[in-house]
């Protein structure tokens, strides 16, 4: 039996961004630290904007957990806005801040 849809355990890669108040907060630090409690790679970087972007590879459920903290950020932020698109894995070593 085959199925298209990929499996729970399968890589899988999101690009996030973060609008609000993201930057000057420690939210990347604290992305990146949250990251890598849950075993992501990818990188979390401050856009000119304003905004916060994040790549992250890992399983569904790990990005899911992922985004949902995104969602809610470190306790100083205020995030308003959050966009999640999949897109190609590419290789990390780890999660780190650029």
């Amino acid at each position: 039996m085959s199925s298209s849809r990929p499996s729970e355990e399968e890589v899988q890669a999101r690009r996030f961004v973060v609008r609000g108040r993201v930057q000057g907060v420690g939210f990347r630090d604290f992305t990146q630290r949250r990251a890598s409690r849950l075993g992501l790679r990818g990188y979390v970087r401050n856009e000119p904007d304003g905004s916060v972007s994040a790549y992250a590879t890992g399983t569904v459920r790990q990005l899911d957990d992922f985004e949902a903290w995104l969602r809610q950020g470190p306790p100083m932020a205020e995030v308003r806005g959050l966009e999640s698109r999949a897109c190609e894995v590419e290789p990390y070593e780890s999660f780190s801040v650029r």
